[in-house]
């Protein structure tokens, strides 16, 4: 009886096994490898997809910002004597500004006119000068050395050792580009090489009677190069007698061969653009010592003006301040004076 009973028993844990498994997912009761197989395949791709997410994270880092902190320009040697201070009529951002009637000398507008101040590349106004009147032959062809391409170049389009050009387009490049290699090689092929040049320039400055002017190279990276907005009118009445350097200074742009490459240089000077400017000769500069700076020879209401714009704060703030200038004398300092109105409108002779 017992016998039966256990007999019994077992055929029922039997069925009850049977019935538990048969309730189960299909899967369940599979191994891992025989489960994988029963999945469907996945590309090698997918697959390789699939075994790298297991060990990266599924969120995605938010792009590092990178924070670019502007360094601060030292302050021009202006700045640093006080010059910024001096008010004026007309708000100029300049530290020093003059204009003066080019025929009579007669002076419309000044500001610390006699303040000595480095001047930067209106430096290459005097090394043209001087290049100019010695009569060295324009058409001569000159190559740049590895002395010349180490002298700081003033923009990309630069002048690179092996370059070949003439005597005349490093005179175009000097004045119109302020390309410092151009004006370095032409101070350094003058006759008795760099030191005469430098000595030709003093003397050049001394015959002109620009007695506040000191010259220790030809490209103004020097803050050494120093002069005054006196002087500095002075040498640009000189310069523009010379129908080249005002053609060269007043040129948008030029197209010069460097290696086997074209290369396009344009003006430094925005306002040679500008229709409603008549420019008869410009040179512009910029160091940190000098802050940025041109000088122009113009014509205004029928006049012929030297108009000097030293240690101006802002990259843009001297051509500003030229319009200033510009605006100021055109409506009030150069309006030509007219006789008066009689009551029956008929103007009366003066």
């Amino acid at each position: 009886m017992a016998k039966t009973f256990r007999s019994a028993l077992k055929a029922l844990s039997a069925t009850a096994v049977v019935l538990a498994l048969s309730a189960l997912p299909a899967t369940a009761g599979l191994t891992e490898a025989s489960a994988a197989q029963k999945k469907p395949v996945k590309s090698a791709k997918a697959a390789k997809a699939a075994k790298a997410s297991k060990y990266t994270r599924t969120a995605k880092r938010p792009p590092r910002k990178v924070v670019v902190r502007a360094v601060p320009r030292p302050p021009s040697l202006g700045q640093l004597t006080g010059l910024h201070a001096t008010q004026d009529a007309l708000d100029l951002k300049s530290s020093v500004a003059l204009v003066i009637d080019q025929d009579t000398d007669e002076v419309l507008f000044s500001k610390n006119a006699s303040a000595v101040l480095p001047i930067a590349s209106i430096t290459k106004l005097m090394t043209a000068l001087v290049v100019t009147e010695a009569k060295l032959p324009l058409d001569e062809v000159l190559i740049v050395t590895s002395e010349d391409a180490a002298v700081r170049a003033g923009s990309s389009r630069q002048l690179r050792a092996g370059a070949r050009l003439t005597r005349g387009e490093m005179l175009h490049l000097a004045l119109m580009a302020s390309e410092n290699r151009a004006a370095y090689l032409l101070g350094r092929t003058y006759p008795g090489g760099l030191s005469s040049f430098v000595d030709a320039m003093n003397a050049k400055a001394q015959l002109l009677g620009m007695h506040d002017t000191r010259y220790v190279e030809p490209t103004g990276l020097s803050s050494d190069n120093r002069s005054s907005a006196e002087d500095l009118a002075r040498l640009v009445n000189a310069a523009s007698k010379h129908p080249l350097l005002r053609e060269l200074s007043t040129s948008p742009e030029a197209v010069v061969p460097v290696g086997r490459q074209q290369v396009q240089f344009r003006n430094t000077n925005g306002l040679v653009h500008n229709p409603e400017w008549d420019i008869g000769l410009q040179k512009t500069g910029y160091i940190a010592a000098a802050g940025r700076c041109v000088v122009m020879q113009t014509q205004m209401a029928g006049r012929k003006l030297i108009m000097v714009l030293l240690d101006s704060a802002g990259r843009y703030s001297r051509l500003g301040d030229a319009e200033r200038l510009r605006k100021w004398l055109v409506t009030e300092s150069l309006v030509p004076l007219m006789p008066a109105l009689d009551s029956t409108g008929v103007r009366q002779p003066l």
